[in-house]
């Protein structure tokens, strides 16, 4: 998913060509995808980010650029993906390999929603936007997730390469120091 504006980030770049360590981030989270067991790399830009989608080499979907769930459901609705799919945002620097083939070991079928602590997030010094009560505890979505058919259950993980969305340029440099 790699079609946000990036207005928090008070810059001229898009989003996911925002640049961490010196690196895009959509770059860095293709990077993790090819070090991993997934098999197919599809991106989703949208008309908000229109130089993400020629700096990619990878097949993409355009969305409309209406926000985050409204885009995701058009990816979803391609015909050229099928179920399940891992849906990655392109704002997180510190995925790498490792961590995405453990979420694909944690999925037993249907979905999986990969949550941390609220708390973590705030430990790190990020934004924590969107929280929500999960069996008793304040967690928060990673914007790592496996859409498939069937119930849905949760991860909750503790590891800050997926607790590090870089919404802020206060988020940025937190991921910084841990690059």
């Amino acid at each position: 998913m790699c079609g946000g504006r990036g207005t928090r980030l008070a810059t001229d770049a898009e989003k996911p060509l925002f640049r961490v360590g010196g690196v895009p981030m959509v770059d860095r989270v293709v990077g993790a995808l090819r070090d991993s067991a997934v098999d197919r790399i599809v991106a989703a830009p949208s008309p908000n980010a229109p130089n993400t989608r020629s700096h990619l080499d990878v097949p993409c979907i355009e969305t409309p650029g209406e926000g985050y769930v409204t885009d995701l459901d058009a990816a979803l609705a391609d015909d050229r993906l099928s179920r399940p799919v891992l849906t990655v945002a392109a704002d997180l620097p510190l995925l790498n390999g490792e961590v995405v083939d453990r979420v694909l070991d944690s999925h037993e079928g249907g979905s999986l929603t990969v949550l941390v602590p609220a708390s973590l997030k705030r430990g790190l010094g990020v934004s924590d936007d969107t929280t929500f009560e999960d069996g008793g505890r304040e967690v928060a979505p990673t914007g790592v997730n496996v859409v498939g058919d069937g119930p849905d259950d949760a991860w909750l993980t503790q590891d800050r390469r997926v607790a590090v969305n870089v919404n802020t340029i206060a988020d940025a440099r937190v991921a910084e120091q841990w690059l």
